[in-house]
């Protein structure tokens, strides 16, 4: 994957580092698709010799690149943490897969991170591969940033992408947060119509996509996890998210030391995220500095 640079789009000041836009063509998800775009933040003083630690992050469904970028408020705290921000696109774009515009939760802007392995999508719907190996690869060349220490968070289908993550590839992530994630999506109505149309119709397959899954056998090291959840989410009370079921799986694993902490009265937007995105921060700067 290393062979690819990134091509830089436009840079804009921001608390005295840069926020960035990038594009590039994909060999995970396929020349045939649309260059993909990912959004960055490097703290001021970013070098060839000052790298700082990488945060991914991985928005939800009909979200682009640039969702947290502009609306999350993150950047001031991550400037004076000194931590990186980087930001993927949630599907990849104008694949000319019949049905992929048909749907805002299936298809474009709605690739749940996995790689699929139906047919008609596994050619191109392999966010999983482009996040974990591609995207690192590409982010490795920009100056300043360091790859090689870094964690993930997420909102929504995001807080699933990053969950999963973490999970799958625990030796490179020191930590784990989401906003609001799919924890359980074989028992949710938008992550069994994502994965019946990206893994086909054997549940069992799903199992290796689902955080609580993924959580029960989770053995690998001593993995720490923040989760902020408003309970006055309308997704919280329609069943998509079921944050007590992955509680329940880490209270069952001592490898997971889980903080899932619920905020009266806020729901599943970006002013949610804006309250809570220092403390999230605080916490991977914990981690990544260690």
């Amino acid at each position: 994957f290393f062979f690819i640079m990134a091509e830089l789009v436009k840079t804009t000041l921001c608390f005295g580092g840069k926020v960035q836009k990038w594009k590039h063509k994909s060999k995970v998800l396929g020349d045939e698709c649309d260059e993909m775009v990912f959004s960055t933040f490097l703290p001021n003083g970013a070098s060839a010799d000052t790298k700082f630690p990488v945060i991914y992050w991985l928005s939800g469904l009909t979200c682009t690149d640039e969702n947290f970028i502009t609306k999350a408020a993150a950047q001031r705290v991550a400037a004076e943490l000194g931590l990186a921000l980087v930001c993927p696109d949630t599907s990849p774009r104008g694949c000319n897969i019949e049905g992929e515009d048909d749907n805002w939760d299936f298809g474009t802007g709605a690739g749940f991170y996995v790689n699929a392995t139906a047919d008609k999508w596994k050619k191109n719907y392999n966010m999983f591969s482009y996040v974990t190996e591609e995207l690192p690869g590409l982010v490795s060349q920009i100056e300043g940033m360091d790859t090689s220490n870094c964690s993930i968070m997420g909102h929504s289908m995001g807080g699933h992408g990053s969950l999963i993550c973490a999970l799958k590839c625990p030796q490179m992530y020191k930590c784990v947060s989401a906003f609001a994630p799919i924890c359980n999506p074989i028992n949710c109505p938008w992550g069994k119509k994502a994965f019946s149309g990206y893994i086909g119709d054997n549940e069992s397959e799903w199992k290796a996509w689902d955080a609580c899954e993924l959580g029960k056998n989770f053995s690998e090291k001593q993995l720490d996890i923040l989760i902020d959840q408003g309970n006055a989410d309308n997704f919280l009370s329609q069943n998509q998210l079921l944050p007590e079921a992955f509680g329940e799986v880490c209270n069952n694993n001592d490898k997971l030391t889980l903080s899932l902490r619920f905020q009266e009265g806020y729901d599943h937007s970006y002013y949610f995220i804006q309250t809570f995105i220092n403390d999230h921060l605080r916490f991977h700067s914990k981690h990544l500095k260690q």
